[in-house]
């Protein structure tokens, strides 16, 4: 998979695996890394699927209907490359942290609905329920980071909200920070997710 790696000045952080947008890239994100911790090792990978030109992670049947065989298919490839690129370039694969934002929100959301212990944590700007038949594996305080904007006409809100029920109902600590605004993603929603990684994962280090 195309992507860019570097290593980072903390070995006791976790890597961050960036996955952008639609019509995103692997450089997309990289500003968004630095800005929660510029300590840290970042993998930051471009979807493998093209739709119209612009990359993705999965196909999708219409607008908000995932192409579940592929998406199934697309999230295993992705732990295996997340796997392969750890041995690759040394860092800990058990020690990852997830941040994707709307497309890239959603393949993370479904490895940690259907790939056990793939994740420390994850960070989700502006997710949807990949998948509501996943036989979703015990994820008991996995901490989880939910972005969503109330007037988002791409992923409703209640859409983000019934994502983290479902995954609070399999032992995940989710938070939830919610802007008056839509899909785009803000300032205070970084700033906010900032926060909740340094809680999780810097105050021990």
């Amino acid at each position: 998979m195309k992507h860019i790696y570097k290593k980072g000045t903390d070995q006791q952080a976790p890597t961050l695996l960036l996955l952008h947008g639609t019509g995103g890239n692997e450089h997309d994100l990289l500003s968004i890394a630095s800005m929660i911790d510029d300590t840290a090792n970042v993998l930051s990978v471009r979807g493998n699927v093209l739709e119209n030109g612009m990359p993705r992670f999965f196909k999708r049947l219409a607008m908000g209907v995932l192409d579940q065989e592929d998406l199934a298919f697309r999230t295993k490839e992705l732990y295996d490359y997340v796997n392969e690129a750890a041995k690759e370039y040394g860092f800990d694969s058990t020690n990852v942290v997830a941040v994707g934002y709307s497309n890239g929100a959603n393949i993370a959301a479904n490895l940690v609905m259907t790939e056990k212990d793939c994740l420390a944590g994850a960070i989700l700007y502006h997710p949807m329920i990949p998948n509501r038949e996943a036989q979703i594996p015990d994820i008991s305080g996995l901490p989880i980071f939910i972005g969503a904007g109330e007037n988002d006409q791409m992923v409703p809100y209640e859409e983000s909200r019934d994502l983290q029920q479902m995954l609070e109902a399999y032992g995940a600590h989710v938070s939830m920070h919610v802007e008056p605004y839509g899909h785009q993603l803000t300032g205070t929603e970084v700033d906010a997710s900032k926060q909740w990684y340094t809680r999780h994962f810097k105050q021990s280090n």
